[in-house]
């Protein structure tokens, strides 16, 4: 699904270069569950900008279904990330003002879906992850793993290949973080990629493959025997 060749980015000031993404080289096929793991500080969420295509390479090659994306603009990334790509956030990052509902159903909108197959959708998908009794609530009244499978459900509605979650447990206590891990290994389980940054060793072990960053370097890549993730 997506290639990463020689790939660095670099952040510059006018006192201080620092080099976040050193010649990284990963290669991630369509419906693996992949977890990024290494300190603070190492390049981690940087790297899950660049497939996520929110931050661009310096140098280096980003194959996308086949696509060298590197050199493409915002409007021409923004495209691809709209069609292709959701997103889960340590934080949920959903919008206060709006209900359950229509917090999932804003990434809809941003496709110009009409508002009965938007609908329709939502609820599918609010069924899905066990929030439609909650359709009619705000954030605010809802705890941190109902927010978080809101979140969830607001990557995955549009039908997206691949689903990048940043810390997406970081928040929640160990029985929700679990219950966030369980959706994400059924939602791979049904085809959908999930590269996913992660400090837990335990939440590390739902993925297929594992890739260890250093100073911005892959140190090291393990898989998990099949065996082991059944």
């Amino acid at each position: 699904m997506l290639k990463l060749h020689n790939l660095t980015r670099v952040y510059q000031t006018e006192d201080v270069e620092t080099s976040a993404l050193n010649n990284v080289n990963i290669e991630i096929a369509q419906g693996e569950f992949v977890a990024i793991m290494g300190p603070s500080g190492c390049g981690k969420s940087t790297l899950l900008n660049t497939i996520g295509m929110l931050d661009s390479p310096s140098s280096g090659d980003y194959i996308f279904n086949g696509e060298n994306v590197a050199g493409y603009s915002e409007k021409q990334l923004s495209v691809i990330r709209k069609k292709s790509i959701g997103f889960i956030f340590q934080n949920f990052n959903l919008i206060d003002e709006l209900t359950v509902a229509e917090n999932i159903e804003l990434a809809l909108i941003y496709h110009n879906i009409p508002a009965a197959e938007r609908k329709a959708k939502v609820e599918k998908v609010m069924d899905k992850v066990g929030i439609a009794h909650r359709a009619k609530h705000l954030p605010s009244q809802l705890s941190g793993g109902q927010q978080q499978r809101v979140a969830v459900a607001r990557a995955v509605v549009g039908d997206q290949k691949m689903i990048l979650a940043d810390e997406p447990t970081g928040n929640l206590d160990s029985a929700h973080g679990q219950e966030v891990m369980e959706m994400l290994q059924a939602l791979n389980d049904e085809g959908t990629t999930i590269v996913m940054v992660t400090h837990s060793p335990a939440h590390a072990d739902y993925a297929r493959r594992t890739i260890n960053l250093f100073d911005g370097h892959v140190v090291a890549q393990s898989v998990r025997a099949a065996e082991q993730t059944a």
